[in-house]
């Protein structure tokens, strides 16, 4: 790690991780690999930015030799945790069939290279391709904390938008069992997602619900699974994190995200993380890439408690 580089400094990778392509030999604990795949979007385009801005603002937080000193508890978070930045899955642009096919074949790798695999989008998109290298487990369950549903049959005839990730992702991982939806909101809901989310029977939770009865949301998280946590940027309120490409008003505070995140990660077992939907381009202020950069910071920090 390049801890002691000033955060500007040298060349950007996540947390100033040494780079390792997934085409040489190694092994580390936690692996972070770039999705820079944005043609899936149905309003506006940044996302495939979003892997080298939060390379070049998570050098902010590169942790020491000893992690991150925590004020609270007078700890040190992430000691002894090995990163890696693995770089990023080259997109076929239009031909989503070949970008996914090359994403999912990452994903596996990946997997077998680290305890903890963390995929940075890119759209919500991305999210079906990696789901599918996990479909040797015999049960998975999904965390995703979104404003939307991402559960629609199509969109427009598009049925690989990123509107639709884990609609296509129930029909063809086997071991996706169940998905729990927080943050749910805005004008634009479709009926028909979410009628198919409910007779399912997915958890889905509203923001409005997370901020009448935080304990009670955290309560209905699951427990003792092997979980995926898929985190998109629009669950944040846009005062925190205006870069997105659908922002919807009256959102999930940092906080609030972060409490869910670390209840997630205390009852269950890691298995992925991925964070998507961060559009740098439309944030002049970068403040979306260096919350996004700190929210992957303290998720790590947490799943290596």
């Amino acid at each position: 790690m390049r801890y002691t580089e000033l955060s500007f400094t040298g060349p950007a990778t996540f947390f100033k991780a040494p780079h390792r392509p997934l085409t040489e030999p190694w092994q580390a604990e936690v692996g972070l690999l770039g999705l820079p795949y944005d043609f899936a979007v149905g309003y506006r385009p940044g996302a495939r930015f979003a892997p080298s801005a939060l390379r070049e603002a998570s050098g902010r937080y590169a942790p020491g030799p000893e992690g991150w000193f925590d004020l609270e508890t007078e700890t040190y978070r992430l000691k002894g945790v090995r990163l890696v930045d693995a770089g990023d899955v080259d997109p076929a642009q239009l031909e989503y069939p070949e970008t996914f096919r090359r994403i999912t074949e990452a994903a596996r790798a990946l997997r077998g290279r680290v305890k903890l695999p963390v995929f940075v989008g890119g759209d919500h998109s991305v999210t079906y391709p990696v789901l599918r290298a996990y479909d040797d487990l015999e049960e998975l369950h999904v965390v995703q904390l979104d404003a939307h549903l991402d559960f629609s049959d199509s969109r427009n005839g598009t049925r690989f938008s990123n509107s639709s990730p884990f609609r296509r992702a129930v029909e063809d991982v086997p071991g996706l069992k169940h998905i729990t939806v927080v943050g749910l909101r805005g004008l634009r809901t479709s009926p028909e997602a979410y009628q198919a989310a409910k007779n399912r029977g997915h958890t889905l939770i509203t923001a409005s619900r997370v901020r009448e009865n935080l304990p009670w949301v955290l309560a209905q998280l699951p427990k003792g699974k092997k979980v995926y946590l898929s985190f998109d940027a629009d669950v944040l309120d846009p005062s925190i994190l205006p870069g997105t490409s659908s922002p919807e008003v009256e959102g999930l505070s940092y906080g609030e995200s972060l409490q869910i995140v670390r209840r997630t990660l205390e009852q269950n077992q890691l298995v992925g993380l991925d964070f998507v939907e961060l559009a740098p381009n439309l944030d002049s202020s970068d403040l979306s890439a260096l919350v996004g950069a700190r929210l992957l910071a303290e998720v790590l920090a947490c799943w290596a408690v």
